[in-house]
């Protein structure tokens, strides 16, 4: 018999035809089943778009790209994997698959000490809500988020159980803290009682209690005055300005005053101080649209966008030709350099807006800056453009979620309304971990290329003793399936929303702050009483319960005390850093017998070039297990000295010790006495933190950039000189009067006795050192002695 293709039958082809079609039908349903991930039970006006493809973000995010255009968050890498494999090999035209890079590989070329795990988990889509998830091969500190899809009515019927037990279960646990927190607050209400009846006021304690009453005063003369010039010229403001008819003049006029109404709309805020705020819509690579605040001079931005151009531009980030600029209306020498700003845990963007002119927001805008205000997702309104509030797929994210994809997503989007390659990067709080855990080698340190300096108030890296509190340790316990029937797969304690709309605006601060304070143990005696109220009309907001597990759950932050190292690594660094102290504590003493405590530990924290032999961490191999690459950008940090939620001081010794070679720490700082929240709301946190905030800003621009742009107040001189102390920006509602060169603290010893900051320094300090205190360079480094001096860890 011949040989079949004697007949003309072409074999070949007919099972490559056959494979092919077999591929097709086999990728068609792989499509649809994750293109039906979209089938909304909630929304029923949205019909289900196929998949297209699974773009992978990082080699752990994939997301679903529908046929319109869409993107669906939080699928297997398996599920995503298989759908480009199938794509391609169906011959779909135009298949550009995105496949996942070898995560174990990755880590091992990079020196990480976490190698891919595999987690036997189950995945069918009607498993339940506890055993949904994809198996984890990611550093221990990120473990896998719960997968819900594709929608089935036995999915919605555990959705809504969770939602039910969770809003009853988290009420009772807000109830319980409500109440920790007015027990706390009696010893003081019975403190302050016994004062009064010897009628002394308790109020004359706090630190900064004269300058309180001098700009309650002031506020209150420019609320009088702006009532009395409005009745005078009816419904315009009192410059006379309206509409387009505003002058160009870069002056900051207040275009809105009179007594404060406590509002969530930090444009109000800004308006009463000479500038405003427009709002910009964000979509990040998996969907979420998140606000970008944008603070501005009315008087000195002629060419502002259209509400059109305000809208979200698509998903993808650092397109290779940015759109035109808007500020191209200024000439090429008169720029304002960006800088982009991000929040801390469960708070808006509105917490650098809350302090009037000692706002930082607004001090950088008037210094001269190009300032932006990044949210997160969800936030004040829970955004999607697929999703819909219910979705639990809309709350499946951590901290790790926030910094890959929230982050870059705004970067992105500054960069592209200003032009510029570079901005400056400012975060605190739960803003730094986003960060740090962003620039990770494992995770997308390719955007430190896109910042000139990062900027940490109060960096979140390590856990402070607040954590060994018995609520936290508890929480610890909770193993995850009762974290999510207690706390659910949606917001977290949604009913703390439900009260910021229900309650009247003060008595809703009033108990924010003081639950607040209870769970953090922190105080508002450094804060302007009077201005408190607002600090917390833009708190807390939306977080999902995933966000928070990752905070106190069993497995992640609690557990390890740190962002991105174990608890068994942590407890190697400790073994190391007992020895460096020996050897410093040792050599101190035989070079420096004079050395005071206190110097000693300014020293070393503050030896960024490490002269001396007595810092031994010049030994490379403990940079061997770096967190951080070369693109890692120069660093700047800020540490609050009575700072119990986290720990700065142990971040500080990381970089000393040589852990992190690749980062270049530019300045750093710790400001006893701080507690967490003081770095962005003290009454001196401007002169403590502000003014060194934007010349450090300043002097790590790029050069091409700088030429570019207007030279922020109090950057002209170069930095070896002293800035001008008249060359400031001045406080609104002074009569002219410049922000006080430096705050006086008081301590009160005894009676009749006052012990002022500036003398205590100038004891604590070798002679020829007490004029560069007198000058009160912030730049300088010099000792700061403060009411609450902690003990020095070096003995």
């Amino acid at each position: 018999m011949p040989p079949p293709h004697d007949f003309g039958i072409d074999t070949n082809g007919s099972t490559l035809a056959h494979e092919q079609d077999d591929n097709a039908s086999q990728y068609s349903q792989q499509a649809e089943s994750l293109g039906g991930y979209r089938a909304d039970p909630w929304v029923g006006e949205r019909e289900p778009a196929p998949a297209v493809e699974a773009k992978f973000i990082t080699p752990l995010d994939p997301v679903v790209v529908t046929a319109d255009g869409g993107r669906l968050p939080v699928i297997p890498v398996e599920e995503a994997d298989k759908l480009n494999k199938l794509r391609e090999e169906a011959g779909v035209n135009g298949a550009e698959t995105s496949q996942p890079n070898g995560t174990s590989k990755r880590a091992q070329a990079t020196g990480s000490r976490h190698r891919g795990s595999s987690v036997s988990q189950n995945e069918k889509p009607d498993a339940p809500l506890r055993e949904a998830m994809p198996p984890s091969r990611t550093n221990p500190l990120f473990p896998p988020l719960p997968t819900y899809g594709p929608p089935s009515t036995m999915r919605t019927m555990q959705c809504f159980f969770f939602r039910m037990t969770s809003y009853v279960l988290s009420f009772f646990f807000l109830v319980v803290i409500f109440i920790g927190a007015v027990s706390n607050t009696i010893p003081r209400v019975i403190s302050d009682s016994r004062q009064r009846a010897m009628f002394k006021d308790p109020k004359k304690t706090r630190p900064f209690y004269e300058e309180e009453m001098h700009r309650k005063k002031e506020r209150r003369a420019a609320e009088k005055e702006w009532v009395k010039r409005q009745k005078s010229k009816g419904k315009s403001t009192p410059s006379g300005e309206k509409g387009e008819a505003v002058p160009q003049d870069g002056q900051f006029v207040p275009t809105e005053g009179g007594p404060e109404t406590l509002t969530m709309d930090v444009a109000h805020y800004a308006r009463r101080v000479g500038l405003d705020m427009e709002v910009f819509d964000v979509q990040t690579e998996d969907g979420f649209i998140i606000e970008l605040w944008h603070i501005f001079n009315p008087r000195d931005y002629s060419n502002r966008p259209s509400s059109p151009q305000r809208k979200m531009h698509g998903p993808d980030i650092f397109p290779d030709s940015p759109k035109d600029s808007a500020f191209e209306a200024f000439p090429a020498t008169d720029k304002k350099y960006p800088v982009l700003m991000i929040h801390g845990l469960l708070q808006s963007a509105g917490a650098f807006c809350s302090n009037e002119d000692d706002s930082l927001a607004f001090y950088l805008a008037k210094s001269g800056y190009d300032v932006w205000l990044g949210n997160n997702r969800c936030g004040f309104k829970p955004r999607h453009t697929m999703l819909d509030y219910r979705d639990p797929r809309m709350w499946a994210w951590n901290i790790r979620q926030m910094g890959v994809l929230d982050l870059p997503a705004l970067i992105s989007r500054v960069l592209a309304e200003t032009g510029f390659p570079k901005l400056a990067l400012i975060a605190h709080s739960q803003g730094t971990t986003e960060t740090f855990v962003a620039l990770a080698k494992e995770q997308r340190p390719d955007i430190g290329e896109k910042i000139s300096v990062f900027c940490a108030l109060a960096p979140a890296a390590y856990a402070g003793p607040l954590i060994g509190k018995i609520y936290f340790k508890v929480m610890r316990l909770i193993s995850p399936a009762v974290f999510r029937i207690i706390f659910g797969i949606h917001g977290f304690i949604p009913f703390m929303m439900f009260a910021h709309k229900v309650l009247p605006a003060r008595p809703y601060s009033w108990l924010g702050y003081h639950v607040f304070s209870h769970l953090f143990n922190w105080s508002d005696k450094r804060w302007e009483r009077d201005l408190r109220d607002r600090m917390f009309q833009c708190a807390p907001v939306y977080v999902s319960s995933e966000s928070m597990r990752w905070w106190l759950g069993r497995e992640c932050f609690a557990k390890h005390r740190c962002i991105l190292s174990t608890r068994e690594e942590g407890a190697k660094e400790d073994a190391e850093d007992e020895e460096d102290d020996e050897v410093v504590r040792r050599m101190t003493k035989e070079r420096n017998p004079h050395e005071n405590p206190r110097m000693r530990l300014q020293r070393n924290l503050t030896s960024f070039h490490c002269a001396t032999e007595s810092h031994i961490h010049h030994d490379k191999t403990r940079g061997r297990f770096a967190w951080y690459n070369a693109q890692f950008p120069p660093l700047a940090l800020w540490i609050a000295g009575s700072d119990d939620l986290v720990d700065g001081r142990r971040l500080l010794r990381r970089f000393d010790r040589g852990r992190e070679p690749h980062v270049r720490v530019v300045h750093r700082k710790v400001i006893e006495g701080y507690e967490h929240l003081d770095v962005i709301w003290a009454m001196d946190a401007i002169e403590q933190v502000g003014k060194e905030v934007r010349e450090v800003i300043w002097r790590t621009v790029d050069p091409d950039d700088a030429v570019m742009c207007r030279v922020p107040i109090g950057c002209a001189k170069p930095l070896e000189h002293e800035p001008d102390a008249h060359d400031e920006v001045p406080m609104m509602h002074s009569g002219g009067r410049l922000r006080m060169a430096s705050i006086s603290e008081v301590a009160r010893a005894g009676p009749g006795l006052d012990e002022v900051w500036m003398g205590r320094v100038e004891e604590s300090v070798e002679p020829d050192e007490k004029e560069g205190v007198r000058r009160g360079r912030g730049m300088s480094e010099l000792p700061f002695v403060d009411l609450e001096e902690k003990g020095n860890p070096l003995g």
